[in-house]
């Protein structure tokens, strides 16, 4: 704690003041019934390719919404309300979508026939296309239709050094993020259909763990083989470099036996290598850097080292509107701080494989009394753990509450204190419950009504003209962007894909656009 503390004084007011967040969030588009919409990209909302806060992820059904960067959780949070109230008002005005607010899925259709992401005609729309085909094809098109919350963060001044040591010890401590904030412990059945799964029966058509927070980080979300063959560590920026870079080049039997295109002609995949491109790399956090035009983010973390880190274990809160309130919030800024300050040993492949079962066991099981979880070949409660990781969070929060006034750092780790204290006042014990009362044990009439509610509530609140006509000029803009990438293109397609993907790419900058 010594260290802790002293590492606080060092850092001083101005510093902590200098903290910064962005949020990125995902949601499908789902029928009032509860089932997938499978119409296009609404035309209102512009161009998923060039907007710069409204676009798709996976699926054409997932919107994703993307906040800039903001010095104070309110006008983050606020920039992200004005995005969702726009949006509700272009489904209403289009029909009747609205936005799910479960992390895991709404009722699916055939695997087949899930949409994915189109972004036009150009080289870098297609490319981004060919990457979802080709995740499809490698983890199937249901898995990518989970939503979750990505929290961008940085802090003025660290070193890639720095920000790799918080890496390290937020991978170590992120089953308390999933036992805190996880809220996907059922799942539409829809979404195991033909798969294998550990999953019980609940109510009509709903299959779930009595004791997961997070089924969306085990082991039926972003899983594969493939990449459960990767043993990344984050000891250093070149370490992690050489591992991806290795990840990416490296050809992947079953990739190949895919192939780049049928036989058609269509493409199946960008790549046959282990990974396609970086970001289909999955974890519970990533170092990140702002890239160039045209440049691949491996090459951009090697020539500029670490400006932010994004985590990316965050589920959808269904009780918030927004999908994330400002409380979860301030306790993250506190996390991670906490993450960067304390000590923060090398990781060793055995522990890499701990941090795994660990993240599984809580996952699936977070709530179970006297969960043991490993920690340097020794077994440890959970709640033992995780109360450890909060005595350590307590002076973080005072600094920073004496920083910025008030006390709602302190009373994010208070709130979560009592969750551990409390596991029925998880959120993930809060969504069996209410599916238990009000639903029969079913989860998609209880996603359905919390959708609704989300979708009255912010469609009730005030929305300035001013906003709504700054919000139609960025999408009218959006599309006059796509269509100029459009208009320049001239290289051939297959050009175009064998340059970005070649590995001399991932050293050396190039001027063609970015996926």
């Amino acid at each position: 704690m010594t260290n802790l503390t002293q590492g606080l004084e060092g850092l001083g007011t101005a510093r902590l003041q200098g903290m910064r967040r962005g949020v990125e969030k995902e949601s499908l588009r789902a029928l009032p019934g509860g089932s997938l919409a499978l119409t296009p990209h609404p035309a209102a909302l512009g161009s998923a390719l060039t907007h710069p806060h409204i676009t798709t992820d996976f699926s054409e059904s997932q919107l994703e919404f993307v906040t800039g960067v903001h010095a104070s959780v309110d006008d983050c949070l606020q920039e992200l309300r004005e995005i969702h109230q726009f949006t509700y008002r272009v489904l209403r005005d289009a029909g009747d979508e609205m936005l799910w607010v479960s992390s895991m899925p709404c009722g699916l259709p055939t695997d087949e026939t899930i949409p994915l992401g189109r972004y036009g005609g150009s080289n870098v729309g297609r490319a981004k296309s060919v990457y979802r085909m080709g995740l499809g094809h490698r983890y199937g098109r249901r898995m990518q239709t989970i939503s979750g919350i990505h929290y961008n963060w940085s802090l003025p001044g660290l070193s890639s050094e720095e920000y790799f040591a918080l890496i390290r010890n937020f991978r170590r401590h992120a089953f308390l993020l999933l036992y805190l904030f996880g809220a996907s412990p059922a799942v539409c059945s829809s979404f195991v259909a033909g798969r294998p799964h550990d999953l019980q029966a609940m109510g009509a058509s709903t299959m779930g763990m009595p004791h997961g927070t997070s089924l969306r980080m085990g082991r039926l979300g972003y899983q594969s083989d493939a990449q459960a063959s990767l043993a990344v560590s984050y000891n250093s920026l070149e370490g992690y470099a050489a591992s991806l870079h290795d990840a990416i080049t490296r050809p992947w039997p079953d990739y190949e036996a895919i192939g780049i295109r049928n036989l058609g002609g269509e493409y199946n995949q960008l790549s046959p290598s282990l990974l396609q491109i970086e970001n289909e790399f999955y974890g519970t956090i990533r170092p990140k850097r702002v890239i160039f035009p045209g440049e691949r983010p491996l090459h951009a973390l090697r020539e500029r080292g670490v400006e932010y880190v994004e985590v990316r274990c965050m589920d959808l809160d269904p009780f918030e509107p927004l999908g994330i309130g400002a409380q979860t919030m301030h306790f993250l800024d506190v996390f991670l701080l906490h993450c960067l300050l304390a000590d923060s040993p090398p990781d060793t492949p055995q522990e890499i494989d701990e941090l795994k079962r660990n993240q599984h066991h809580t996952a699936a099981r977070g709530r179970e009394p006297g969960l043991l979880l490993e920690r340097g070949g020794q077994q440890v409660p959970l709640d033992a753990w995780g109360a450890e990781v909060l005595r350590g969070c307590e002076p973080v929060a005072e600094a920073l509450d004496a920083a910025f006034g008030g006390s709602r750092h302190r009373d994010a780790v208070q709130a979560a204190r009592a969750v551990l204290r409390d596991p029925h006042a998880a959120p993930s014990a809060r969504v069996l419950a209410a599916m238990r009362q009000d639903h029969g044990d079913a989860f998609i009439p209880f996603t359905r009504v919390r959708s609704l509610q989300a979708q009255r509530e912010l469609l009730a609140l005030p929305f300035a003209p001013a906003l709504e006509e700054r919000f139609a000029r960025e999408a009218r803009e959006s599309v006059a962007a796509q269509q100029a990438i459009e208009a320049a293109d001239t290289m051939p397609f297959e050009v175009y894909r064998a340059q970005y993907v070649s590995p001399m790419r991932l050293h050396i900058p190039s001027s063609a656009p970015a996926l």
